[in-house]
């Protein structure tokens, strides 16, 4: 009898240690990704997305603005020389050469202007000459900013994502719970794995995007700074030239 017992109680005990077995979840990328619901898998392909996003973002704009400080340095002393010896239209090659260079689009602008005028040194040819600079300002300012909206939005959004994947990967955790036996971690496990993982990709797509969209914009005031002191800088060429005329 005791010996029974003993056989059945052990037989229990291998079942159960079997169940549990197969219960176990794999936590490699692959087994928490045949784990997971079709909800959860469907958050964690739209943060794939995001991530691509805005790496793409990140790779064109680094070498935008790598491009535009390269030609600008070259492009700043050789126009001022040119200036200089009042060769307007060597200038305006100068500046032709250079079309990545944000302050030669700027300096292009106010240059062909005051051309257009007849090259004399008014107060009219000035102003709109200003004018010029102003509008060019405007539009090399929105390239600059071109595609930082989208990390902006990436940065914000992601963390929500990833918190919608880990609400999701809870209540998987608790329905796995109410329609299963066993209540171990074995019944909660794959819930809850989802729930860490969505979490945590949602971080991991967010922080380097929010961090390059504050790089970048600190970027784009930079160059906002410089566009504007070139811009002054010429109308000051300008109005000495009057003076001189």
């Amino acid at each position: 009898m005791i010996l029974a017992q003993l056989s059945h109680f052990a037989s229990h005990a291998v079942s159960s240690l079997a169940l549990f077995q197969e219960e176990t979840v794999s936590f490699s990328p692959m087994g928490l990704w045949s784990h997971m619901g079709w909800l959860a898998r469907s958050v964690a392909i739209l943060l794939f997305i995001e991530s691509i996003w805005s790496l793409a973002v990140m790779i064109d704009r680094y070498l935008y603005f790598s491009a535009a400080r390269k030609q600008s340095r070259e492009f700043a002393p050789k126009v001022a020389g040119a200036l200089k010896d009042r060769k307007l239209e060597e200038a305006i090659k100068i500046a032709d050469r250079c079309k990545k260079s944000h302050l030669a689009e700027v300096v292009t602008a106010g240059l062909q202007e005051f051309r257009s005028s007849g090259g004399s040194a008014t107060q009219e040819n000035i102003e709109s000459s200003g004018r010029a600079l102003e509008r060019a300002e405007a539009i090399v300012h929105a390239k600059l900013k071109r595609g930082l909206a989208a990390l902006a939005t990436i940065g914000s959004t992601a963390p929500f994502v990833g918190l919608f994947g880990t609400v999701v990967g809870i209540l998987n955790a608790f329905q796995q719970i109410a329609t299963q036996k066993t209540s171990g971690i074995g019944a909660v496990a794959g819930g809850i794995s989802e729930a860490l993982v969505t979490t945590a990709f949602g971080l991991l797509v967010a922080i380097p995007a929010v961090m390059a969209f504050n790089y970048f914009t600190g970027r784009v005031d930079a160059f906002d700074v410089e566009m504007d002191n070139s811009s002054s800088e010429l109308i000051d060429y300008f109005i000495k030239q009057s003076h001189k005329g």
